[in-house]
């Protein structure tokens, strides 16, 4: 199964097409698409899902996974960042691929067991995992490759409450049950 992994963003989307099979990984290939800053939304819409379009053909995912929502303090931000991720959730749509989000923390605490840690310590333990050498990559395509990785390892804490919302099912909400019954998985108790 090839997986779409995608950081979303209105000026740099970082993007990472992962091959997995099994537990083994390849990377197809990873980068960063940019739009310009001072561009409208309807131009930097274009640019980014025309690109993004592009590669889908070429490497054929069956699956995207995308960086989940967040609040942002900005409310223009948050929807600029919502036309974007609608613009690139229909290009995958139209081509078949289900859908997934994950949110920032639960990446990062799939890729280095920190759901704090920083953007540096999530791309250098992609790269570690992934057998990549560092170099002078963009933030935002680490980022995707770790989306990827966590759409193909997902994390027990993140299949134990549901952490992946696909388009094609309902939301579930956590019930009280589950929450107890992981924290007690987890060695917590419960009263």
């Amino acid at each position: 199964m090839v997986i779409l992994g995608i950081d979303p963003g209105s000026i740099t989307t970082g993007y990472a097409f992962l091959d997995v099979d099994g537990t083994d990984f390849r990377v197809l290939q990873y980068g960063v698409v940019h739009a310009g800053a001072s561009d409208a939304l309807e131009n930097r819409l274009l640019k980014i899902v025309t690109e993004l379009e592009t590669l889908i053909d070429k490497f054929h995912p069956q699956a995207l996974a995308m960086e989940g929502v967040f609040f942002a303090k900005n409310a223009k931000s948050a929807l600029v960042l919502g036309h974007i991720r609608g613009a690139i959730l229909v290009a995958c749509r139209r081509r078949g691929m289900t859908f997934d989000e994950y949110p920032p923390r639960l990446v990062k605490q799939a890729v280095t067991g920190d759901g704090a840690a920083s953007k540096e310590q999530v791309a250098n333990m992609v790269f570690a995992r992934l057998g990549i050498e560092p170099g002078d990559l963009p933030l935002d395509a680490s980022d995707a490759l770790a989306i990827a990785l966590t759409h193909a390892t997902p994390s027990p804490i993140a299949v134990a409450l549901g952490g992946k919302r696909s388009a094609t099912r309902k939301k579930k909400k956590a019930s009280v049950q589950q929450w107890k019954a992981l924290i007690e998985k987890m060695g917590g108790t419960v009263q």
